[in-house]
């Protein structure tokens, strides 16, 4: 591809290009939330690497990844050119399928697999354009489903929450800062940046020293419930904060004070009104003659932000693909099944699931097919009689589950028959019939077992031995051991 055709491969390449720039990331700060971006993507996604990317004229800078990359790679050898040309999610199954990549130096280093979603910026006119990507790499072919596709396209909007937010702070942080000494002669300035509050949820203050005489731009009143006019002591703006952070609040206050510290912290709020949302303040001295005379800052509502960045979290627990637990939230579930049955000397039992046949299914009848199983095993793992075990899927085609209930577990080898039961599931393709089925190995946890690798390996000993009485001396696939 050309630089030519790159161009012209989206619609305003130009207004693209200063959209991308007017952001100031690519020479500027990082975005240090956009680490664990990546590392989110990663884990729902479950690819080895990750990465947030700006797409210059030339040039593909990485801004995150949760792996070894390169500062910056060739546009022209860039999978995300052909995300922000298309502006929409973009999967490519296997890149050396696709002749545009097949030979590109990703590709020969051994990347495989792409799924990238666009990262949009408004430019000056405020039409937003695609300058940048998350994406995913793989080294082995394979499938997104829609639900990993709405997982990357919403990594992407946190993504861009992000930027809007900190350029948004920034601004109005300066904006701040000039409007002290320009208030009484610019009334239109003043209007202007009362409506730049209210769109971003924003509100500017000010603490006058020594007498801690606060005064709030109107948003802040909004953004507290509280009537515009009704004057605030330092103290009843503490009031709002719960009891927890309230000593954070006023250690950070009294830093700025006696070091000159500027500060930026978020923490949970209670209006006036008893509505509990999620609030940052910015803040930073204002110094004459070497001492400290007044605070200035800005205080926003994030709320939202904050709302989706959790979901966003807890969606990092769950297998996009099966809608059960991960391999991460499982060994962390796994620990805590472990505490509790030391203290409270009550029984547990790991079992692992390594379906036989899977392979089979997948390279016979494709991928969808094999994602049914996978998806069809966790809801067999979910089934009433299983209801207070906690499944979760840690590989490929590998499961396990959490079993504290006296009853399942008083017989393991009750246990062992009905799981096995359970997961012979049949899958129809074109008419080809052909059945999954699981080896399954159970280990109880005893006083042998000093930590969580110690009852993986003695489940995986048991699977080993349950797959060897299945099909006879072969390959052993062991479950991954806990870090």
């Amino acid at each position: 591809m050309t630089n030519t055709t790159r161009k012209n491969a989206y619609a305003d390449e130009d207004a693209r290009l200063a959209a991308l720039h007017a952001l100031a990331l690519i020479d500027g700060e990082p975005i240090r939330e956009f680490d664990s971006l990546v590392a989110l993507a990663a884990d729902m996604l479950g690819c080895p690497t990750a990465l947030i990317n700006l797409v210059d004229r030339d040039t593909v800078w990485i801004q995150a990844s949760n792996a070894p990359a390169p500062r910056q790679i060739d546009r022209h050898d860039a999978f995300c050119d052909r995300t922000i040309a298309t502006d929409a999610p973009v999967i490519i199954p296997d890149l050396t399928a696709d002749t545009r990549f097949a030979m590109t130096p990703l590709v020969s280093a051994g990347s495989r697999f792409y799924a990238g979603a666009p990262i949009h910026a408004r430019d000056a006119d405020g039409v937003r354009h695609a300058v940048g990507t998350i994406c995913v790499l793989d080294v082995a072919p394979r499938s997104l489903n829609a639900a990993g596709e709405g997982a990357l396209v919403h990594l992407a909007t946190l993504a861009e929450s992000l930027i809007t937010a900190r350029r948004t702070a920034q601004d109005a942080l300066h904006i701040a800062m000039r409007g002290e000494t320009l208030l009484g002669a610019l009334a239109e300035k003043d209007r202007i940046f009362r409506q730049a509050e209210r769109i971003a949820s924003m509100g500017s203050w000010r603490v006058t020293l020594p007498e801690y005489k606060v005064d709030w731009s109107e948003n802040v009143y909004r953004i507290h419930d509280v009537p515009l006019g009704q004057q605030p002591t330092i103290d009843t703006a503490l009031d709002f904060y719960p009891a927890a952070a309230r000593d954070y609040v006023q250690a950070v206050i009294q830093a700025t004070i006696d070091e000159g510290k500027p500060f930026d912290y978020e923490t949970d709020f209670v209006t006036a009104k008893g509505r509990q949302i999620r609030v940052r303040a910015m803040g930073e001295p204002e110094i004459v003659d070497g001492t400290v005379t007044a605070i200035i800052g800005v205080f926003q509502d994030v709320t939202d932000r904050y709302r989706l960045e959790q979901q966003l979290r807890r969606s990092a627990d769950t297998d996009a693909l099966t809608g059960i637990a991960n391999r991460a939230a499982f060994d962390r579930e796994l620990e805590r099944a472990m505490t509790r049955a030391r203290r409270d000397d009550t029984p547990l039992l790991l079992v692992l699931v390594d379906l036989d046949g899977f392979k089979d299914i997948n390279d016979s009848l494709g991928h969808d097919a094999g994602d049914e199983v996978l998806r069809r095993t966790a809801q067999a793992l979910r089934q009433p009689w299983l209801a207070q075990c906690h499944p979760a899927r840690i590989g490929g085609d590998e499961f396990a589950l959490i079993v504290s209930d006296p009853a399942l577990a008083r017989d393991p080898d009750l246990l062992r028959e009905r799981i096995e039961a359970t997961l012979r599931i049949p899958v129809d393709a074109d008419g080809i019939v052909m059945t999954s089925a699981g080896s399954i190995g159970i280990a109880a946890l005893d006083s042998d077992m000093q930590s969580l690798r110690d009852f993986a390996r003695r489940a995986d000993s048991d699977l080993y031995a349950a797959k060897r009485g299945r099909v006879g001396i072969g390959r052993h696939r062991r479950a991954r051991e806990a870090a």
